[in-house]
């Protein structure tokens, strides 16, 4: 029995580390092309903590619109914070390597927020219909209790979701010097390919994870645009109807910002295997750092309020 253990123990291997990739192809000029990564993780950070501090200390923004606006803007910094220090670790110092354990939380905090922005946008085109369909018990339907019981479901899911992702990888039996990922970050694809070992149960559970959130959220969205603009319609003045739909268009603006670069990573994933790696690190970094850079200049040029208490938060800033 003892020689048989001793296989089984030694047959079992996990790296210590994974080396993480920045631009392939461009790794001379990596000193310059974090420029503008290090400027779009500034502009990410300090947009949506501004939303978030505006909404917080402007009373009359204490409404279910902005409350979700804050949620949407706390997603977006923590998918900034997963992803940028070790992307700017690999661009600044050329330090690629990143520990198992490591990589595994890295891997499950890009997701917990990618889903949890998911639902974000899901919640705020609810809000929207609410708002447009049934404009006199909006302020009854969505109470403070309701929005916090929506953060608290978006949070659970998302945990629920994912937290078994890093111990599907952890059982599986790696190779000996397979240890290249394709990106400066993890993703769940990305590791799971590095086994030496069947990883259908991996493939199966991240499909059900991605149909189970973000499909079902896109889906719900669209019907909520459905049924918004069979309301809009349902107006006499057209006038209206431009003023009606005006208060959408930011949300809309919001769910393009996010579910064009999701779609683009999965049609990669699934079908680009032929197409050179710097195609499949771009799409990659367009999904994880594009969206956190937009959003707060979209609500920021969109909605007037929002505007005005981010200028405020600042103009306090700068007094202080």
């Amino acid at each position: 029995m003892l020689p048989s253990q001793v296989f089984i123990n030694i047959s079992f291997f996990q790296p210590q580390s994974f080396l993480m990739t920045g631009i392939p192809g461009l790794e001379a000029v990596h000193g310059w092309i974090s420029i503008p990564f290090f400027s779009m993780y500034s502009v990410a950070l300090t947009g949506n903590c501004l939303i978030i501090l505006a909404v917080r200390r402007t009373h009359s923004l204490h409404q279910p619109m902005y409350y979700f606006l804050s949620m949407l803007a706390l997603s977006d910094v923590g998918l900034s914070l997963s992803t940028l220090p070790s992307t700017l670790a690999v661009l600044w110092f050329d330090y690629r390597f990143i520990g198992f354990n490591a990589c595994l939380i890295q891997m499950f905090f890009l997701h917990f927020f990618s889903v949890v922005e998911s639902s974000v946008l899901l919640a705020m085109s609810f809000d929207r219909f609410v708002a447009i369909s049934n404009p006199l018990r909006y302020a009854s339907v969505l109470t403070n209790n309701v929005i916090i019981r929506i953060g608290v479901a978006i949070t659970t899911r998302a945990t629920l979701s994912l937290l078994p992702l890093p111990f599907l990888l952890k059982r599986l039996n790696y190779c000996p010097g397979k240890i290249l990922l394709s990106h400066s970050f993890c993703f769940h694809a990305d590791v799971m390919k590095l086994a030496c070992a069947d990883i259908t149960v991996n493939i199966l559970y991240g499909l059900y994870v991605v149909l189970s959130t973000v499909g079902i959220d896109s889906l719900l969205i669209v019907m909520s645009y459905s049924l918004i603009l069979h309301t809009v319609m349902g107006l006499a003045s057209p006038r209206e109807r431009v003023r009606t739909l005006n208060t959408c268009v930011s949300h809309f603006l919001a769910v393009l910002v996010f579910y064009i670069p999701v779609i683009g990573v999965s049609m990669i994933h699934r079908f680009g295997k032929h197409l050179p790696h710097i195609v499949h690190a771009l799409v990659a970094y367009v999904y994880l750092v594009v969206p956190p850079v937009l959003n707060p200049i979209i609500y920021s040029v969109k909605s007037k309020p929002i505007r005005v208490a981010m200028f405020r938060v600042l103009c306090k800033k700068g007094q202080g």
